[in-house]
Order: structure tokens, then sequence, then C-alpha cells
């Protein structure tokens, strides 16, 4: 592959649509690449809103906009891509075109940036699990604002692609690469291989109800707890707003939680003011990981399945990629490294990885009729729910909820019951996303996850038919080690008929086996013959011929046994002594080669 990742030597621009924000990467011929900046910034917000006019903003005038009407304000037009038409207001608009004034914006800022001259090759990404239809959206988009043909390309191996040309790790052919994106608004853990092409996605899965701003409404919730008592009206006015000045205190606290919990990615601790109520606030770093741990746990969780789905051979991993804006969170690096044992990499700027890399990964683009990448079934744990995190909800339209419940078989999504949610990954595939909806009337296909299915079992649903009855069970004979019988060929000859175990039996020797046995109609059980107990015999005192003096009987003192004991000791000590001072006098004779004179020793 070019140092370019493309054949030819031309601009080169990458655009990520994101759940929640939109990054542009503009790549220059001789290799220099850089983010374009909407407002002074890499991420433009993804949020579109209809004016009354006609007219549709996108980026920070949307979400600035949307404090006026917010029926007219999508803040994540990636989620509602299968809806087809978006209710924005009074006026029905196609998905398309919401899709299309993102990308306009896009288009804007490279053409002040580069130049209306230069044609680029662009590249999109998209999420592994599309399928065609979506794919599609994303590449009309693209063409009704101008653009060239875009190549799409899957957001894991964008990443991985970024991960080993420009981190410069080394990804030996056959080994794989785990991306951990975890954005704004969704989630997503994918194991990437690498080929001898370039990479290709083993597994992927996912969550839609965890990101950035899941744990945002965390901390708006343990707020709202703490210090909701002492000013009720103003969360009143902050829960359900119903000015423009509530709606943008509202939008105020949601800004200033984003920067704090980001700050707190830096810092241990971080200040805001609740608005409304005027209520300083000290938020710390183990006060956000308290809230968080719950939201980061599930996503290590569900990055386990897919590494457990792929079933990867020892030694095959890479490494593990963080990527999007949340991975900034400290706690999520710790736990990933305990869990799956590998030091996760941790970027600075985690949220331009994806569209740097789709410029690398160019070759790499998704064919029109490709597949999506298999991966364990997505909703193997339980859903977030609104009420989870308190009655401050989250800042989108009326009447909707930012963290919603998936419908049964949307995106490729199964029902699950509390009892399977922390049940083991399925290995089966997950629904194709933008397949055709069962005939209106026709009742959903029956589909569980986390059941094992025992032919001949009965669904829970349906009423359990009388179990048979069973058989009474028929008493068997008692099997007791029967002894020799007396005179029998192996009887122990002078030893009674003891069974083992008693006392008397003969040690050592083998017991019949079961088999070899008298039935019990051929012989009658032998009865053990117990010995008679022996009585001890009744003290009698010696008797000593009349006049003959009493036997004087030893006492030994304790004088005596104390002296003895002082005796050994003093042994004991002079033999410490004298050995020593015996072995140091030889050793001295032995190395001066000089032996004593034993003759003129003992003579003196």
């Amino acid at each position: 592959m070019p140092a370019d990742g493309l054949p030819g030597r031309t601009h080169q621009l990458g655009i990520d649509f994101g759940s929640s924000n939109t990054v542009a990467v503009v790549r220059w011929p001789d290799g220099r690449a850089r983010p374009l900046l909407f407002d002074g910034s890499p991420l433009l917000p993804s949020a579109v809103y209809a004016e009354p006019s006609g007219a549709l903003v996108v980026g920070r005038d949307a979400v600035q906009s949307s404090r006026l009407d917010p029926a007219r304000f999508e803040p994540n037009p990636k989620r509602r891509i299968d809806e087809g038409v978006l209710l924005l207001g009074d006026r029905e608009v196609p998905v398309v075109d919401v899709v299309a004034a993102v990308l306009a914006r896009v288009v804007e800022e490279w053409r002040r940036t580069v130049g209306g001259a230069a044609q680029p090759s662009v590249t999109l990404t998209c999420p592994a699990v599309w399928g065609g239809p979506r794919r599609r959206v994303l590449t009309e988009a693209a063409a009704r604002v101008g653009l060239p043909p875009a190549r799409l390309v899957a957001e894991p191996v964008a990443a991985a692609a970024y991960f080993a040309q420009c981190l410069g790790r080394e990804v030996p052919i056959g080994s794989v690469v785990v991306v951990h994106d975890v954005g704004a608004g969704t989630f997503d853990a994918s194991v990437v291989a690498r080929t001898s092409s370039g990479f290709d996605v083993l597994a992927v899965d996912g969550r839609d109800d965890i990101g950035g701003v899941d744990v945002d409404a965390a901390v708006i919730s343990h707020l709202e707890q703490l210090y909701a008592p002492r000013a009720p009206q103003a969360w009143a006015r902050l829960n359900s707003p119903s000015t423009v000045e509530d709606r943008r205190a509202k939008r105020l606290l949601w800004d200033d939680v984003r920067a704090a919990k980001e700050r707190l990615s830096r810092s241990p601790a971080a200040d805001l003011v609740v608005p409304l109520a005027d209520i300083e606030v000290h938020l710390t770093r183990e006060e956000l990981e308290v809230l968080a741990r719950p939201l980061l746990e599930q996503t290590v969780r569900v990055t386990q399945g897919v590494i457990r789905w792929s079933n990867l051979a020892p030694g095959r991993l890479a490494g593990v990629f963080l990527v999007g804006g949340s991975s900034r969170i400290p706690l999520l690096a710790t736990l990933l490294h305990r869990d799956l044992g590998e030091p996760p990499v941790v970027l600075e700027q985690p949220e331009l990885v994806v569209a740097e890399g789709s410029v690398l990964a160019g070759v790499l683009a998704l064919g029109e009729h490709e597949q999506p990448a298999p991966g364990p079934a997505t909703g193997m744990l339980p859903r977030l729910t609104p009420e989870m995190f308190g009655a401050a909800g989250m800042p989108a339209a009326p009447g909707r909820r930012v963290v919603e419940a998936a419908e049964p078989g949307a995106a490729g999504l199964a029902p699950v019951s509390p009892a399977s949610a922390f049940a083991a990954p399925v290995s089966g595939p997950p629904a194709v996303p933008g397949a055709a909806a069962a005939p209106a009337g026709s009742s959903p296909p029956e589909r569980s996850v986390g059941r094992v299915i025992v032919p001949g079992a009965q669904p829970p649903s349906r009423p359990r038919s009388p179990a048979a009855p069973v058989a009474r069970t028929v008493p068997m004979p008692r099997f007791d080690q029967p002894a020799y019988p007396q005179g029998q060929p192996g009887y122990p000859q002078g030893q009674p008929g003891y069974p083992q175990g008693q006392p008397g039996y003969p040690q050592g020797h083998p017991a019949l086996r079961p088999q070899d046995q008298p039935a019990p109609q051929q012989a009658a059980p032998r009865q053990p013959v117990q010995p008679a107990p022996r009585q001890a015999a009744p003290h009698r005192p010696p008797r000593y011929p009349p006049g003959s003096p009493a036997p004087v009987t030893y006492q030994p003192s304790a004088r005596s046994g104390a002296g003895r004991r002082l005796l050994a000791r003093l042994l004991i000590a002079l033999l410490l002594v004298a050995v020593p001072l015996v072995a140091a006098v030889l050793a001295y004779y032995i190395t001066a080669d000089q032996l004593p004179d034993l003759d003129t020793i003992l003579r003196n």
C-alpha cells in the first residue's frame, strides 16, 4: 500500500459521520494530514435544525436554535437512518437530506481550507454491521452535495489502519487488533484481523445506549439527588423547561457537566454551577468513576464476549485500541487492562482516529454487495432506561428520551429477559440490518437470546403437560461382605470367621468380589463368632516368708534427675568448644604443611 493509502497522489478527504459528532481529515499529496476545523473545533455536531423557512441548519448553529423550538431539532440523525423520513416541526424531511446537510457543511469547510479547484478522493466511514440500504444512504447523500463517488470503509478497519501505520505498531499477518470505540452516543467493540491484503473484521458487537451522553446523564442524576431538595422549583424547571430561559439553562447545565467530565479526565477535581439554582458544585474524579463504572463495565463485558466469540488462538492479540471521545476516561483503560490482560493504547485525540484512518485504508473499501460483519447478538446486557438517570431527561425533542429501550428486532437486537441478562454470548450472527420487514398483521417470529434448545422441551409460554407417573423403586438386596466359611479354601487357619472391619479380621487378606458371592437363598448368612471377653485377674499382694525383711523399692529423687541433666549440658558445652578448637589446630598445621610432633607433645 502506498504511503497515502491510494495508488495516485492527490488530495484525500476522510469523513467520519458519527452519531453525535462528525470529523473530517484532509491529507495533502505530500503526506501531511490535518483535521478540518468547524468554528475552531475539529468536532462538528451532527445535529440538524429545520428552520420555519425550510432551510436546514447543522452543527452548533442547530444546537443553539434548538432552544427556540426543540420539535424542529434532531440531535442524532445517524441513529434514525432506518426511518426514511424525519418529522422536524411541521414538515417531513427525508433522512438522506438530513445527512446531506451535514456533509454539505464539511464540503463548505473543505473548499474554504483547500480551495475549490482541488477535487479530492473521498472516503466515508460506517459501522461494520451496516448493510446495503444504510450504506446507500451515505453514498447518495455524498453525491447530492457534489462530492465525487465515495468509498465506504468500516470504522474498525479505519481504526486498525491508523493503529498500524500512524502509530507504527507491529501487527503481523494473522494477528488481530481489538478496537474499543466509545463515542458520545454509541459503543462498538470489534476484532480486526491483519491479512495479506489489509484488514478484515472478524466480529463486531456494540450498544446503542452507552456513550458519553449517558455518563453525563448519570452525573446530572447524581446532582439532582444531592441538590434538588435545596431548590426544588429550579430543578422542576430544568426537568421540564417551558420557556426559552429554561431551555437555555438546561442546555447550559449539560454543557457544564460535559466540560467537567472532560476536565476530570485530566485533573482530580472540577467545579460547576447549577443554573437557576445558583448552587456551586465540586466534583471529584472518584465520584465520576463511581457513576461511570456500571456503564464502562458493560462495555468491557461486550468486548470480552466479542473476543470469546471470535475464538482466537493464544498469542494472536496484537493490541487493544481505544477510539472515541469517551475513551479518555482513565477508568476505562484500567478496567480493560484488568480484564483483558493487555494494556490498551490511548491517544490524546481519539476522535480523529477513524477519519484519518479511513484515508489510509481507502483501498480496503467495502463492496457494494458485501455482507455486514458477523458477531454475537447485541443486547445481552440489560438495557438502560431513563429511570436509571432520574427525572432530569436528556436534551432532546419533546416527548422523546435520548436513552431509549431498543425495539425488538431493530438493528439486529433481540429481546432479553432479566434472567438471561448476563448470559454467555450467543454464537449466532446478528440480523442483517435493513432486511425486509414482516408483513402487517403477521406475528413476529419468536426470538430468544441465551437459551438452549432441548429436544422435546416445551417453551415456557405454553402450558406444560402433566408428567408421566414414575414407577416405584424396587428395593435391591443389601450387600454385606460375608466371611469365609470355616473349612473352605482360603480360610485363614487358626482364625475364627470374623467379618471384615471387626476385631480379629485377618489384615491383608483379599475380600470376595460381589460376583463371587453365594446367592442369599443358597447359603444362610453366617453369624460372626464373638470372642468371650477376658476377665482381669484379681490383684493379689506378694507374700513374703515370715520374718524376712520387705524389699526396698528405689524411688528416684528430683535432685538426682537435675544433676544428670546438668552433667549432660556441661558435656555438650565442652564438645561444642573442644571440637572447633581441635579442628582449627589441625587446619592450621595442614595448611602450613607441618604436622605436630606427637612424641614431643606427649613427652612434654
